[in-house]
Parts: C-alpha cells; sequence; structure tokens
C-alpha cells in the first residue's frame, strides 16, 4: 500500500482579508499560520516518510519547511524537501490579487460559474498576439493527474507527504478516486488540513484502488470541526457510524442480525459524545439496529433535551446468508462471491440478501426527506447514526459518485463525517470532513478495528 497524506498550507496574509492567491507569490504565512503548521508538524512528527513534496509558493513552502523541521527534529532520516511545480495552486489570471468581494462585484457571472460549476469557469487570457480560451480547474485537474502520474509508480508500497493548496488538493483528492471536476465546490480543505488517502496496486492511477482512509482532519490544531463558510445559512449534518461490535472485532458480516456494542464500542460511542458535548444538536436520527441505537443514546447522554428518531431505512445492507460469517466462511461457502462484491458492488446481489439498488435506493431516499425538513425548519445541526455500507453510499451521493464507488471511502466504527448546506435550499452540500476518528485514537491515522460490514 502507497500512503499519501495532503497537507493544506497554513493561514496566510492573503487569506485573513480573502484575497485571491492563485500563482501569486506575495503573501506569507501569518503567525497563526506559522503556529498552526508546528502543530501540523507535531501531529505527523512519529510517521516515518519516503518522499515529502510541497508546492515552489512561498506560502506552501514555508509550511512544508516548518512541518519538515518538526518531523526531523524526531526522526533522524527524514527524507530532504523536493519542490515540486505539479501542486502549484490553480491559475486565476483575471483575479489574482483581488479581494473575494471585488471578484464578485467586478465578474458577477464568471464568480456565480465559479461558485456553482467551476469545471466551466472561462477566462480569455492573452497569448502574445492572441487571445486564448483557458479553464483553470479542468486544467488544474489535468495538472493534478500529471502529478500522480509521475509520483505513484516511484513510490509504491512508501509513505509520502504533499504539502500544496487548497484547490489543488481538492483535484488531488477528486482525481485520485474519480470524482468530476465539477464538484470541486463541494469538497472542503481547510488551511493546515490532514488528508490520509491509500493506494493499492501497480502505481498506475487508472488501475490502483484508492481509499480516502480521511479527509480534511483539523483536530490536530485544537479545533472541534472545521468552520462554518462565510454567510452560512443552511444545515451542518454529523454523518457518525456505530460503535465496534464483537462481530466487528471478529471481521463478520452483520448485517441486520441486532448486535449489541461490546465495551470497545461503548467506550468509543462516550469518546464521540465527549467530543461533540459543546455542540448544539437540534435533532437526532438513527437506523434502529441496535449497535447504532446504542451509540446514539450514548452519545445523547450529553444532549439530554433532545429526542431520537429512529428509522428503519438506516438499516445496514441485508447480508442474507452470510449474516454471521466471517470472510474465510463466506469464501469457502461462496468462492468467487467476496471478490465480485469488492470488485462490482453495484451489480452484486446478495445471497439471500439485498441487492446494491434497493439498500441504495431506500438510504437516499430517507436522506434527502430528512435534509429537507431540517433545511425547511431552519434547523442548525442534526446527527445521523448509520451503518459502514449506508454511510459509504452516503458520501457516494453526495459527491455524485456511483455505486462502483462504494468502497473509495472508509468508515471505521463511531468515525464522524460533516456535511454542510451552507446555502440552505439553494446549496449543494459541502463535504467538511470524511472517517474522522482522532479522537478515539489521538492519531492523524485511522487505528481503529477495521471490521466487517
Amino acid at each position: 500500500m502507497t500512503r499519501v497524506i495532503i497537507v493544506r498550507h497554513g493561514q496566510s496574509t492573503y487569506n485573513i482579508v480573502r484575497r485571491i492567491q492563485g500563482h501569486l507569490d506575495e503573501s506569507v504565512l501569518t503567525e497563526k499560520g506559522c503556529s498552526d503548521a508546528v502543530k501540523v508538524g507535531k501531529a505527523l512528527k512519529n510517521i516515518s516518510f519516503d518522499a515529502i513534496y510541497c508546492s515552489p509558493l512561498k506560502r506552501a513552502k514555508q509550511t512544508a519547511e516548518i512541518i519538515h523541521h518538526e518531523i526531523k527534529a524526531n526522526l533522524d532520516n527524514t527524507p530532504a524537501l523536493q519542490k515540486n511545480h505539479k501542486i502549484k495552486e490553480i491559475h486565476l489570471p483575471l483575479w489574482e490579487g483581488m479581494l473575494a468581494t471585488e471578484v464578485q462585484e467586478q465578474f458577477p457571472e464568471e464568480h456565480k460559474i465559479w461558485k456553482e460549476s467551476p469545471d466551466k469557469l472561462r477566462m480569455l487570457v492573452k497569448d502574445g498576439e492572441t487571445t486564448v480560451e483557458f479553464f483553470p480547474i479542468l486544467a488544474l485537474y489535468e495538472q493534478a493527474k500529471e502529478f500522480w502520474q509521475e509520483i505513484l509508480p516511484k513510490h509504491q508500497n512508501q509513505t509520502i507527504l504533499v504539502v500544496a493548496h487548497s484547490c489543488i488538493n481538492r483535484c488531488l483528492i477528486q482525481t485520485a478516486i474519480d470524482i468530476s471536476p465539477a464538484y470541486m465546490q463541494h469538497i472542503q480543505q481547510s488551511n493546515c488540513c490532514i488528508n490520509v488517502l491509500n493506494f493499492v496496486g501497480t502505481g498506475n492511477l487508472d488501475e490502483d484502488k484508492v481509499t480516502i482512509e480521511s479527509f480534511n482532519q483539523i483536530q490536530h490544531m485544537g479545533e472541534t470541526l472545521p468552520s462554518l463558510r462565510p454567510n452560512h445559512r443552511g444545515i451542518r449534518l454529523l454523518l457518525v457510524r456505530h460503535g465496534e461490535t464483537d462481530w466487528n472485532q471478529e471481521s463478520r458480516y452483520q448485517g441486520q442480525v441486532d448486535i449489541s456494542l461490546n465495551e470497545n464500542g461503548k467506550f468509543q460511542s462516550e469518546k464521540v459524545a465527549q467530543f461533540l458535548k459543546d455542540i448544539s444538536i437540534d435533532k437526532v436520527f438513527s437506523s434502529s439496529l441496535l449497535r447504532a441505537k446504542e451509540t446514539a443514546e450514548i452519545i445523547l447522554q450529553q444532549h439530554q433535551n433532545v429526542n431520537l428518531d429512529l428509522n428503519d431505512e438506516f438499516k445496514e445492507i441485508i447480508h442474507g446468508a452470510w449474516e454471521g460469517k466471517s470472510a474465510t466462511e463466506i469464501n469457502q461457502e461462496f468462492p468467487g462471491e467476496l471478490q465480485r462484491w469488492y470488485e462490482n458492488p453495484e451489480q452484486f446481489q446478495m445471497p439471500m440478501g439485498e441487492n446494491f439498488q434497493q439498500v441504495w435506493q431506500r438510504t437516499v431516499e430517507v436522506y434527502e426527506s430528512i435534509i429537507k425538513a431540517a433545511l425547511t425548519e431552519k434547523l442548525n445541526t442534526i446527527l445521523i447514526v448509520a451503518h459502514g455500507g449506508t454511510n459509504q453510499i452516503l458520501l457516494c451521493h453526495i459527491l455524485g459518485l456511483s455505486a462502483k464507488h462504494f468502497w473509495n471511502f472508509r468508515q471505521s466504527n463511531c468515525c464522524l463525517n460533516v456535511i454542510d448546506y451552507p446555502k440552505g435550499l439553494d446549496s449543494f452540500p459541502v463535504l467538511q470532513g470524511i472517517n474522522l476518528t482522532s479522537y478515539l485514537t489521538e492519531s492523524v491515522l485511522d487505528e481503529t478495528v477495521r471490521g466487517a460490514l
């Protein structure tokens, strides 16, 4: 497995006044940006990296140098920094140096396209004597692919660190799992956030199996949840997977068998409860299966004025004849079927259970109805406690991915996902965090047990 940890640079002097940076190399880190970079370095200091890449732009290079210093102080064999132009930030030639408000006033139509359909943003720029069309996001998307094609073959089964920028980081993640460039504004990168991607295969981007282990971690900076976007007027959804069960621990397929939490699962649930205790929650929904219900009830001990709404539609996929069996037992009784489930989940029919279309439909329908009701009621924060399979389906749905991308997202026991609807009914969802687990293990790497569904 090749592990890639991607970090966004710290807060810059342009960030703090909301000035467009792009390829401009005039901004530097603020005091907070430097302090947060130190925190990233401390969070990563025990990880042995085989290569460290950074954008050549000052704000990213300065962040990388601070992180590198912290890691090197702990691990003598830390490799030298390598600047790479393929992870420079997006080029916005007509906007760079302008305040965001100025762009909105002077380029209202283009700004609207940038926010709603970024892949369609077109700029007319001078190339010598001629004027040419330039599509910033499409160019950056190709740049991200080129970076992967360059570095993945070099670093098979190694661990590398990449320190870059908001838009290029998003494009790196999008190209890794084939998210359309149209969805760039659907995912967030906070200053000094940490993302972890795992690649399994030959180093070929088009063939490797890629899992997002975590996305947009900011807890190492002492923060609980990512900041809401400016002028946020919608809702925030907290999506949690249930805590560990004995069958998770034994890697047995649970499906809709009503297994309760084990002691570690209760401990994990208490950790989530403590993590979210100062977050105001308006409504809580849970799968009606015992392991999810118990997780939600433990979380609600810190929010005793909130009622729990149980919903059968959030139940895990029915695994039928596989329920209660380990992978070894399934392989013995159903040769080749488990591999088919991993390779083509969208085409798979569980023996005596559900097919993927059935669980997809019921999960998405109840999710959409809850979101619509919450937006109509003008709620601020809702919590849903469900299962690995249902959560993975929702992540695919939010990012416009088909069911074949089901395995691109890790969902560990008691992990947290954060989804915002910043403009209410008029807006698309924005993923602010995926598979956050650091409150469970105090590590930026997911060290929880990866149990069966």
